[in-house]
């Protein structure tokens, strides 16, 4: 059983990482400051699994705090990275955030792992790292251009930093290049779990149709795709955790040939935002508010993944549809708001 260290544990895909590792057998410890996430999805974690993670409240930003938690596990056979800001509008509103963030945090991850000689490294990327590509879908081999927003600048660095690292120390890393993460656990026990208002199209649709939003705003409908909106490939966060797995597997068994290789994580299929918000409507039954804005600094028009190469040396199938994708996110959201009565009602009775 190898012990894995999960970054940004407490988070939406790092919990549920956590949940697949676990049951593939893999020993997890989390390091997650929580200033953008709770220990809450740790609780849904054993729930699920019967096993109680230990998370390190550690900013990665401090390299002292970082380095004492592998002088704590000098057993670490491997790191998933998730631990980053990741909001594409924020960062353009705040890029100094970003860059010294989600930076500095993965140089001092590093710096460690070089110290601590851990073998395996598995990085959360993103497609923003393609910005506005020429065609779609895109392949691993698409070229990368200017990133649209300094969260994609970050994750275009980070990509960098890890492939000369890895270079210079023989390492064993792989780079992960999300599409869009949504949905929950089928069991409805962990999921997206935005502290502030959510920046993401699917937690808004369901905090909307729950009554948390009073509406949705589409950025923008006068983009060349087929009704005008921006064009995503929404992938289920389930079938996303387990790529992850299949990842490090990957590494484990030393079918990864030099240092460094790239996965695309997508399902291969295009929808747009206005597309999207249509099928909640008919999968729930719910009708939602929604009006056309302007369009947002930061957003790729048109994006959808070729995922052929996941498939053939990963093993990956992604197996949610949309439709299960947003079923699953709207049972989460119905459990959060029932949760939250609940908790009221007893704070009610107690006063």
């Amino acid at each position: 059983m190898k012990k894995i260290l999960v970054t940004g544990g407490c988070g939406y895909i790092g919990s549920h990482t956590i949940v697949d590792l676990i049951e593939n057998g893999f020993d997890i410890i989390s390091v997650d400051n929580n200033s953008r996430s709770s220990t809450q999805l740790l609780e849904g974690i054993e729930k699920i699994t019967g096993k109680k993670v230990k998370n390190y409240k550690v900013d990665l930003c401090d390299f002292n705090d970082t380095h004492a938690i592998f002088e704590e596990n000098p057993d670490i056979a491997g790191i998933i990275h998730f631990a980053a800001f990741k909001a594409v509008g924020e960062s353009v509103e705040k890029p100094l955030l970003y860059f010294d963030n989600n930076l500095s945090s993965l140089i001092n991850l590093l710096k460690c792992v070089g110290s601590f000689n851990i073998p395996y490294f598995v990085f959360s990327s993103s497609c923003t790292v393609y910005g506005n590509p020429d065609s779609i879908p895109v392949t691993e081999t698409t070229p990368t251009k200017q990133a649209e927003s300094p969260y994609g600048y970050t994750k275009q660095m980070g990509e960098q930093i890890i492939t000369e690292f890895s270079r210079a120390t023989g390492g064993k890393s792989i780079l992960l290049r999300y599409f869009n993460p949504a949905g929950a656990h089928p069991l409805g026990l962990i999921g997206e779990l935005p502290i502030d208002k959510p920046q993401n199209l699917v937690p808004v649709i369901t905090q909307s149709a729950i009554g948390k939003l009073p509406g949705i705003t589409v950025f923008g409908d006068q983009y060349p795709t087929r009704d005008g909106s921006c064009l995503r490939d929404f992938i289920h966060v389930s079938d996303l955790a387990h790529a992850h797995t299949l990842a490090l597997q990957y590494l484990i068994n030393g079918k990864l040939k030099g240092t460094t290789d790239i996965f695309n994580l997508g399902t291969g299929n295009g929808i747009t935002v206005l597309e999207t918000i249509k099928a909640f409507e008919k999968v729930t039954g719910v009708t939602l508010n929604y009006k056309i804005g302007p369009n947002r600094p930061g957003d790729v028009v048109a994006i959808y993944a070729n995922n052929d190469k996941a498939k053939n040396l990963l093993g990956w199938n992604p197996a949610y549809t949309l439709e299960e994708i947003l079923q699953t996110a709207w049972k989460w959201e119905q459990k959060l708001s029932e949760d939250e009565k609940l908790f009221t009602g007893k704070n009610i009775t107690l006063n």
